[in-house]
C-alpha cells in the first residue's frame, strides 16, 4: 500500500470533468485507490463519492493505492492531479 500527500494543482479541482476523467483513470488499475480529505476516505474509482469531497484546486488530499499495480496507479493518478 502506498499512501502519499498530493496537492491538487488543477484550476478547477476534481470538479465536473475532472473528476470523470480521474474516475476512469482510476479505474484502469485493479489496485484499490482512494482518496482521502479532511479525514473522510473514499473510493476514487466512484464518482459519486469523488464529488462528495469536494476538493478545490490547490488544496492537498492523500492518495492511497493497493495492490500489484499500485505504484503505476499513484504515478498516473498524481501526474494527473499536479497536470495545470
Amino acid at each position: 500500500m502506498i499512501e502519499k500527500k498530493v496537492k491538487v494543482e488543477l484550476s478547477t479541482g476534481l470538479q465536473a470533468r475532472p473528476a470523470a476523467q480521474f474516475v476512469q483513470l482510476a479505474n484502469r488499475f485493479s489496485s484499490d485507490v482512494f482518496i482521502e480529505k479532511n479525514e473522510k476516505r473514499v473510493n476514487a474509482k466512484s464518482i459519486m463519492g469523488l464529488m462528495s469531497l469536494a476538493v478545490a484546486g490547490d488544496e492537498e488530499v492523500v492518495l492511497v493505492t493497493d495492490g500489484h499495480d499500485e505504484e503505476e496507479a499513484m504515478t498516473k493518478l498524481e501526474e494527473f492531479v499536479k497536470e495545470a
